[in-house]
């Protein structure tokens, strides 16, 4: 019998590890920059649904920076300038994009993979850019304490990739991040997102963001023919859900969406729901030598506030912006990989903490028997006092520290 085939090997100067909107994007720029960069993709295609589909106005900065601003915007999305909410039975703006000093005053919502493929696209017109698909990594190389490579399958065969960077881009189950077996720190309680499509009707209200309750919020997100909407419940409560059947689920959908109860009757069994954990954690250090975690990857994100996509995204820039001429000149260094994790930490830990506003602290089990959850104070407050929505917008639209391209 034959024994098996050694793996192929290949380099790189850089591995990056996630086509999402941190890998890519980061692909994009180091490979811009003069740097040889392999972007690996466990999946076949970017086709997944209920993925983040909002393109906040720092990110849209970032595309003008690049010169690619019209073309994104080519491509079907619609435009949001406020974000709503219904609170108390009337629709507040919660957050108002209109003063804010860029050239996107919007939040655009676009399939994430059609953002994804434009951002492949892009960077495929450098050729020190490769983007491998359908390639799961295995274990990261590990050479006298340093990363130097990591081990992949690929539809061709097992290969092992040397590089002078491995880098961590693929989500809050990252791979890369347990096979480096960096600790990480959760903070709040978990809690779970129903998420299913509705069909959107002219006559619709028209929101891009709903909360309802008592104790539950809705959440709506406009994709032009149908609407995303996610029902957010307690952590571990969908089994009793599902136990009480498609009617009951459909009748406490109806009681917090703003869409007519008939609509309901689209959700016609529980395959069309897709149960989503939330949770909000990251890294007590995003790095290892010769390895760097950023996006989900380095901290995962609730979906409150859309705020995942484009934390990854500024993260990636502040990676490029720092990381390039030491690429260029060789292997970047522990300090190198440290200030990328000490530029990103004050904006990650800043809107972690916003989220958990937003999202409202939990009271005891035995207090849900007998009080109603409304909405947060921190929508309360923006209900009561308007101007606080301008406040909101930039911090959504904006975020803490948004970045701005350097490298070249």
């Amino acid at each position: 019998m034959s024994e098996p085939s050694a793996p192929r090997c290949m380099e790189t100067g850089c591995a990056i590890v996630g086509a999402g909107p941190a890998g890519l994007l980061l692909g994009l720029l180091l490979a811009r920059a003069g740097i040889a960069v392999t972007v690996l993709e466990k999946h076949g295609d970017f086709l997944r649904d209920f993925r983040g589909d909002t393109i906040h106005p720092s990110t849209l900065e970032v595309m003008h920076e690049l010169g690619l601003l019209d073309g994104l915007l080519a491509l079907p999305h619609t435009e949001a300038p406020r974000l709503h909410a219904e609170i108390g039975g009337r629709d507040v703006t919660i957050a108002d994009f209109s003063r804010l000093p860029t050239r996107c005053r919007f939040i655009a919502f676009m399939p994430q993979w059609d953002f994804l493929a434009f951002l492949a696209q892009e960077a495929a017109r450098y050729p020190n850019f490769r983007l491998l698909m359908q390639a799961g990594v295995t274990d990261l190389i590990e050479e006298d304490g340093r990363i130097t490579g990591l081990h992949t399958v690929t539809p061709d065969g097992p290969m092992a990739l040397r590089a002078r960077l491995v880098l961590g881009a693929d989500g809050r189950n990252s791979v890369v991040r347990e096979k480096a077996g960096l600790a990480i720190r959760s903070f709040g309680e978990p809690s779970e997102v129903l998420w299913m499509k509705l069909s959107h009707q002219p006559d619709d209200p028209p929101y891009t963001m709903g909360h309802g309750g008592p104790r539950q919020g809705f959440v709506m997100v406009d994709r032009g023919s149908t609407w995303q909407c996610g029902y957010v419940v307690r952590k571990d409560t969908f089994a009793a859900i599902r136990a009480r059947g498609i009617d009951a689920f459909r009748a406490a959908i109806a009681a917090v969406s703003p869409l007519p109860a008939e609509r309901m009757e689209e959700v016609r069994s529980f395959e069309d729901v897709h149960l989503l954990t939330v949770r909000i954690d990251r890294l007590e250090r995003w790095w290892r030598p010769g390895l760097l975690c950023i996006g989900d990857a380095a901290h995962a994100m609730s979906p409150i506030g859309g705020f995942g996509v484009n934390l990854a995204i500024q993260d990636a820039v502040a990676a490029a912006n720092i990381l390039a001429a030491p690429l260029r000149a060789g292997a970047p260094s522990d300090a190198d990989l440290a200030a990328v994790e000490a530029r990103r930490l004050l904006p990650t830990r800043a809107t972690q903490k916003l989220q958990r506003m937003m999202r409202g602290r939990r009271r005891s089990a035995d207090a849900h028997a007998t009080r109603r959850d409304g909405p947060p104070a921190f929508l309360r407050s923006i209900a009561r006092w308007p101007i606080l929505a301008h406040l909101a917008g930039r911090l959504v639209g904006l975020g803490f520290r948004p970045e701005h391209i350097r490298s070249r």
